[in-house]
């Protein structure tokens, strides 16, 4: 039973792009791993773009 556990910042991902995901990482634990799609969860964590940071520096958006 593989468990996929993606996070992105949650700014601008669509319910579509999700589905995407989702649909995606299974086809390729199926294709790759040959693991059962009916037992592959994946579960996306939304994580505020103030609580992510890259280079050493706090990732936040700006308004224009």
């Amino acid at each position: 039973m593989p468990y996929i556990n993606i996070r992105v910042t949650d700014t601008n991902v669509t319910i579509e792009q999700k589905r995407l995901l989702i649909e995606g990482i299974t086809l390729l634990v199926v294709n790759i791993l040959n693991k059962n799609p009916k037992t592959t969860h994946v579960v996306i964590d939304e994580i505020p773009i103030e609580n992510w940071g890259c280079n050493g520096k706090q990732s936040l958006i700006t308004e224009k």
